[in-house]
């Protein structure tokens, strides 16, 4: 299906475009208990239907994909717009947080544990720096959006003046147990979705998620001598932790804009130099841009196009380590062109008078090529 075919997610979820991950979860699971193909064997409806839906919830319960989508759509997330695939039930597919659940107890496993603390989501931000940022370091201010506790209901879900309610399905326990054959079996309370209470009068911020969605300004300090895909990593900046649990990281991940006269090779910076026909025969002396500022370099008398001159310690700093990289000095010697009578006039004086023997480099090429075809 192509991409401007495709239906929007959290239409495809029947949630709305600020619903939590708890949300997400209990949509993705009700819709996906209704439409398995176990239970609408041979209905090809349905088993689109199952698909649509798989691929919705991998988008939406991924923190990343669920802001590309966010910001740019089906069009944000590559040619599929969708990096699962199957519809499996092993470790990283959705639905088998389903059976998970169900079936967890009859291993040891439990359900969850509703005071158990859960972990934030890690998030990462692609930042955007220059040549020069990258090779002797930065700070910079980034903003990104992330989930905070919400001030209106102090995280409850509740509605000022009221409070969570004992879920009437599970008694505040979280779990139901059901008898399966002689197993007692218990699963996470479909309700409450496992918090072992419910609320009736949501809070009109959250709509009774307990977090709102807000902006924050962070300082990252990027080190001298980083590098495209290089990441750094802010300990604690990521998602909000719910019940106490701790919040995640954040991943700034590193792109380096290309300088119009340097290129990196490891910890070296390489630079092109055009010099004309003139100063490569009599030798000259130029100024080379490096990344400290402008240097004089001598070109010595004879230097042919294509040779390499080092700038020692001009180059990039050494990535928590010491010392710098050199810069590399191509020359590139400009033939003349569009040359008027009196400059083709000197040049061909000049050719009489060199002669062969002292262009070394030509006569060895002809040299070679009669031997190879004598």
């Amino acid at each position: 299906m192509a991409n401007g075919d495709k239906r929007d997610y959290y239409e495809v979820l029947g949630v709305n475009r600020n619903a939590s991950d708890t949300e997400i979860k209990k949509a993705y699971r009700r819709l996906a208990i209704q439409h398995h193909p176990d239970k609408n064997q041979g209905d090809k409806e349905a088993e689109d239907k199952f698909k649509e839906i798989n691929e919705a919830y991998e988008v939406l319960s991924d923190p990343q994909k669920r802001a590309q989508y966010d910001q740019f759509g089906h069009a944000g997330l590559g040619a599929g717009g969708f990096s699962g695939g199957g519809f499996g039930f092993g470790a990283g597919s959705p639905f088998g947080d389903i059976f998970g659940d169900i079936f967890g107890d009859i291993f040891g496993g439990g359900g969850r544990q509703r005071t158990r603390g859960k972990r934030g989501d890690d998030l990462q931000y692609t930042l955007d720096i220059s040549f020069e940022e990258a090779a002797f370091g930065v700070e910079k201010q980034i903003e990104i959006p992330y989930s905070k506790r919400c001030d209106t209901c102090s995280g409850s879900g509740a509605k000022p003046g009221t409070e969570p309610k004992t879920c009437p399905t599970c008694r505040g326990a979280g779990q139901v147990r059901f008898q399966q054959g002689f197993f007692s079996v218990s699963k996470t309370c479909g309700q409450c979705n496992g918090e072992g209470r419910v609320v009736d009068n949501p809070c009109p911020s959250c709509r009774g998620t307990g977090s709102v969605r807000d902006r924050k300004t962070l300082s990252v300090k990027v080190p001298p001598g980083v590098e495209t895909g290089n990441r750094l990593k802010l300990a604690g900046e990521g998602g909000q932790g719910l019940k106490g649990g701790p919040n995640g990281d954040l991943y700034v991940l590193l792109s380096v804009r290309e300088h119009p006269l340097f290129t990196r090779e490891g910890n070296d910076v390489v630079c092109e130099i055009p010099i004309s026909f003139t100063q490569a025969a009599l030798g000259c002396e130029v100024e080379i841009p490096t990344l400290d500022g402008r240097v004089s370099m001598k070109i010595p008398e004879g230097t042919q196009s294509g040779r390499v001159f080092r700038l020692r310690s001009k180059g990039i700093p050494v990535l928590q380590g010491y010392g710098r990289g050199d810069q590399l000095v191509v020359v590139k010697v400009e033939t003349p062109t569009n040359l008027n009578k009196r400059q083709r006039e000197i040049l061909e004086e000049f050719a009489r008078m060199s002669g062969e023997e002292v262009q070394p480099m030509r006569k060895n090429f002809f040299d070679k090529v009669k031997d190879i075809l004598s």
